[in-house]
């Protein structure tokens, strides 16, 4: 009798975008290249001046390496998803990798819910070993959905813990190109619920993350909040999205991260109101829902 979590599963490929942090990366190429799935692996290096992309094709020859010649940000996943040929896409940063047998676990779970069009795993902190404070917020998400759901529905995704359908990833247009990086995933979330597809949490699927000490956290709080202003005035009502403007005009930290993130948002209106195409009333009261929830999330803090 064989042992079939030993064996290779082709359903599966692995998308990593990356940008100076070579020795991150290269520790997540190695845990990839020894899960029992055997995943294809696709890297996409935006513009690295380390030497990275350089160790990847001398020390991995196994991964398909992309190198766009720029800092894409996240678009640099749209590239790596032209090339997938496998059913599922997985999404791992360089700071990342997938625990064995979660990436058969999360291909099993869309085979048998065709209308789930991404599953989040659950995120565990290396080296402490515990969960990440998201991991609350997924598990306990204010949307409910249809009874054979295979976990608690989500407003969005983490593209660092999320396994994908390709087809339905290319279909909605991948990340959009405007936000380039930092909270992009939840107007691609809103986009594939607009189209009738379910978001949802699977806590047996796990996925672990070392931060890297290399990480600008104020640069990644500038870009977020930004993100979060652009998505609000492209997708949310209008009186919804005064309201949220409002709620993070009187909480965020008043300091020079936040004055240029509110800058940076206002300098790109003119596109944003160009593309502003607010989503209908039944989704509308989804996100109010998750607003709400957010508010009291440890997650969920423009800090840094």
């Amino acid at each position: 009798m064989t042992d079939d979590t030993a064996r290779p599963d082709g359903r599966t490929t692995v998308v990593v975008i990356t940008r100076d942090r070579r020795p991150e990366l290269l520790r997540t190429l190695r845990t990839l290249r020894d899960l029992p799935e055997r995943p294809q692996v696709i890297v996409t290096d935006n513009g690295s001046s380390d030497g990275t992309a350089d160790a990847v094709a001398r020390d991995h020859p196994e991964v398909l390496l992309l190198r766009p010649g720029r800092n894409l940000g996240a678009v640099g996943r749209n590239l790596a998803v032209r090339h997938v040929r496998t059913p599922y896409v997985a999404f791992c940063d360089d700071d990342t990798w997938w625990e064995p047998g979660s990436l058969r676990r999360a291909a099993d779970v869309l085979d048998a819910h065709p209308r789930v069009a991404a599953v989040t795993a659950r995120i565990v902190v290396e080296p402490s070993g515990e969960e990440d404070p998201v991991v609350a917020e997924l598990r306990d998400s204010p949307l409910t959905g249809p009874d054979w759901l295979p976990g608690p529905a989500l407003g969005s995704f983490l593209a660092a813990a999320t396994v994908m359908r390709a087809d339905v990833f290319r279909a909605a247009g991948g990340f959009h190109p405007g936000l380039w990086l930092g909270g992009e995933e939840e107007l691609l979330a809103t986009d594939l619920l607009r189209r009738g597809h379910w978001l949802c949490y699977i806590p047996e699927i796990t996925i672990h993350h070392a931060a890297s000490p290399v990480r600008d956290s104020t640069h990644r709080r500038v870009l977020g909040l930004r993100n979060t202003l652009w998505f609000t005035w492209l997708r949310r009502p209008w009186l919804s999205a005064v309201r949220r403007t409002w709620y993070l005009l009187r909480t965020v930290p008043h300091d020079r991260a936040t004055a240029r993130a509110f800058a940076h948002a206002a300098a790109g209106l003119p596109w944003v109101l160009r593309q502003r195409d607010p989503v209908p009333p039944d989704l509308e009261a989804r996100l109010v829902a998750l607003e709400q929830a957010r508010r009291s999330s440890p997650a969920r803090r423009y800090v840094g």
